[in-house]
């Protein structure tokens, strides 16, 4: 399917709605019934129709629609946030005594999740190196029921073969679920690659304008249908219609951003190799990447996600680096029109700081829809001011 047509028409029956070329937010609770059987028809099976907003939303149904052809897949469900789509799709598809195996340091409030949440109810989780196949072969238990990827992860960058760890999950009838944020559907399918479901924050590149906060699900019609009616509908974690609207507005120009970005990045990466304070940069798509070729074979972009080590030995020298940017934003998340930095020693006591240690030494940089000059400069006058 053709992604002009996916991005500007899928979904959208204009004759509908007064041939506007923008869909309308349909901001209702509620919707209205003339024959008993019709209600009955949506109380016995609420995936089939509009009955109340929390499940299904004529808005939303523009986005899923859209969605899921960008996946490849036959369906999608979306969020209120990433994290709750993290939740549902994890939740969904384990009971008590069930077994998980996840990367190692996935995002934050996934690993919240793995350690907090789910060992209250008898679930346990196994963290490995993701990087070889070799170490899913391991840890795969008798009662593992999903394995947990995250390709690439949003600080190491570190990939999984897709391809291969599904291939292995299915031989054994274990869920695959893959956080697909860093690249989203239009440089990376997981589907497509036999990934069960394909999770990405649509807080990110989708709605790409810093405004909106959600998530998405997609895969299998059966998969989607099965945590709609239980996981979604029950914690009521649904995305609202006018939250759907701006993330189908989003989507609009989400290739020409990602291109603009992309430019950018390369950019940004090719001067911080030269600089004397940086160490190293680390970038999928860099040929100085260790995983590099695997980033070249399933990636078709990499987007504006980067992270670099500065060559100092105090903390206070990477805080005023980070404190000197005039242009480029201190703060997390990324995928919007924005520059945004985060240094990793802002999550490590003053007192604990470890120069030794490169994860403390290590910013994370989005590069964002400025002119590449723009970012650099204002780069370059804080490193040279460190």
């Amino acid at each position: 399917m053709d992604i002009s047509y996916i991005i500007n028409e899928l979904g959208e029956e204009r004759e509908q709605y007064f041939n506007a070329v923008a869909p309308p937010i349909i901001q209702t609770s509620n919707f209205a019934f003339k024959k008993v059987d019709d209600l009955r028809r949506l109380f016995e099976d609420e995936y089939n129709g509009y009955l109340y907003s929390r499940g299904l939303n004529p808005t939303v149904d523009i986005l899923r629609k859209k969605l899921a052809a960008l996946d490849g897949a036959e369906d999608c469900l979306v969020f209120n946030s990433g994290a709750s789509a993290i939740f549902a799709s994890v939740l969904a598809n384990v009971k008590s005594g069930d077994h998980i195996v996840s990367v190692a340091k996935p995002y934050t409030w996934a690993q919240k999740l793995f350690n907090i949440i789910l060992p209250r109810f008898g679930v346990s989780t196994t963290y490995i190196d993701g990087t070889q196949i070799e170490n899913f072969e391991r840890a795969i238990l008798p009662n593992t029921k999903i394995i947990y990827l995250e390709s690439p992860n949003s600080w190491s960058y570190a990939l999984q073969d897709l391809k291969a760890v599904a291939e292995l999950a299915k031989a054994q009838g274990i869920i695959t679920i893959c956080d697909n944020s860093y690249c989203t559907p239009l440089y990376q399918k997981p589907v497509c690659m036999g990934i069960d479901i394909a999770l990405q924050s649509a807080t990110k590149y989708i709605g790409g304008h810093s405004d909106v906060v959600a998530g998405v699900l997609s895969g299998s019609h059966e998969m989607m249908a099965k945590i709609f009616h239980s996981e979604y509908l029950t914690a009521g974690n649904g995305i609202t219609p006018f939250n759907a609207w701006l993330l189908i507005r989003g989507l609009r120009t989400l290739p020409v951003r990602l291109q603009k970005v992309t430019e950018n990045t390369k950019a940004v990466v090719a001067y911080l190799k030269t600089h004397p304070k940086v160490e190293a940069v680390l970038f999928p798509h860099d040929e100085s990447f260790p995983q590099y070729h695997l980033a070249r074979q399933q990636m078709m972009g990499a987007c504006g996600l980067l992270s670099f080590y500065l060559k100092v030995e105090k903390i206070d020298e990477i805080e005023r680096f980070c404190e000197r940017l005039q242009h480029i934003l201190m703060a997390v998340s990324w995928g919007g029109y924005e520059s945004l930095i985060i240094p990793g020693c802002a999550s490590v006591p003053k007192n604990a700081y470890d120069a030794s240690k490169k994860t403390h030494r290590m910013l994370r940089l989005y590069v964002g829809q400025e002119e590449a000059d723009y970012i650099i400069q204002d780069l370059a006058q804080a490193l040279n001011n460190t």
